[in-house]
């Protein structure tokens, strides 16, 4: 099992879930209206009057070979949304009950 946690602009939301159904992935937590900043082009998402974005995170715990499919479902929505903002980050589950 795999934790992939999705952090990406508030703009893309409905996407994400479209992801999900599309990949027959069910369960997942979401934050809502969260502070952060990409680490190499992204700008600030702080909802302050400078930097009015948010961000929002999405936390899935999947099987190992919906990874793949997922993290390129990511990917090509990132390559069509330029500017925007979307990472996803893969951990390993030791454990789950």
């Amino acid at each position: 099992m795999k934790a992939v946690m999705i952090t990406y602009n508030q703009t893309l939301n409905d996407k994400i879930e479209f992801i999900l159904d599309r990949l027959d992935i069910r369960g997942f937590t979401r934050w809502n209206e969260i502070d952060g900043r990409g680490s190499e082009t992204g700008n600030p998402r702080m909802g302050t009057h400078t930097w009015p974005e948010r961000n929002d995170a999405t936390l899935v715990v999947i099987p190992d070979d919906k990874v793949d499919a997922l993290l390129g479902c990511i990917r090509a929505v990132d390559e069509l949304n330029t500017g925007v903002g979307i990472r996803a980050f893969v951990w390993n589950v030791e454990r789950s009950y």
